[in-house]
């Protein structure tokens, strides 16, 4: 049996503390604790239909809630935060991912990207990153691969210490 994109999740949660700060990238890294990409600490969980707040939204755009104390910042502190180290774990997708750690997270093959978003800071400033991808696109093309074919996001920042065995399924990929 393959893992769902919940079970992954679940999976990568576990290995988190309760007072680490955490970056979760969009797709299946917001499922891991319903939290937002840049710009909010303290989230809360997921809304109910009809109690969405359109202004508190997560990386992927699912409505979620304000725990008390939490606070809201911009694009350049949360930079700052993970540039000086304040960050414990980044949580990504990727696109594709090679056998010898390394990570392309940004660009997608015959897409026009805006830009790389803040993977490359995450990768070099986060302690740990966790990597949640299932093995194949959309198109049916391998995200597990021998040597990535994409720009890389970074080369060898990326150890497969937690990964599932079943070729069908997803993997989890860490440093």
């Amino acid at each position: 049996m393959r893992w769902t994109r919940d079970e992954m999740a679940t999976i990568a949660a576990v290995e988190l503390h309760d007072d680490d700060y955490v970056n979760l990238g969009i797709g299946i890294p917001t499922l891991v604790a319903n939290q937002s990409e840049n710009g909010l600490l303290g989230m809360g969980p997921m809304t109910f239909e009809g109690e969405e707040d359109a202004d508190l939204i997560t990386a992927g755009k699912q409505t979620v809630t304000i725990l008390p104390g939490g606070s809201f910042f911009d694009s350049c502190t949360s930079f700052g935060m993970i540039r000086g180290a304040h960050v414990q774990v980044a949580i990504l997708g990727a696109m594709q991912v090679s056998a010898t750690g390394d990570l392309a997270s940004w660009s997608v093959r015959g897409k026009m990207v805006k830009g790389m978003g803040s993977a490359m800071d995450l990768v070099v400033g986060t302690p740990r990153v966790v990597v949640l991808t299932e093995h194949s696109a959309k198109d049916g093309s391998p995200k597990i691969v021998t040597s990535c074919t994409l720009p890389l996001t970074a080369g060898r920042c990326l150890r497969p210490d937690l990964t599932e065995p079943i070729p069908s399924g997803g993997y989890q990929w860490s440093e």
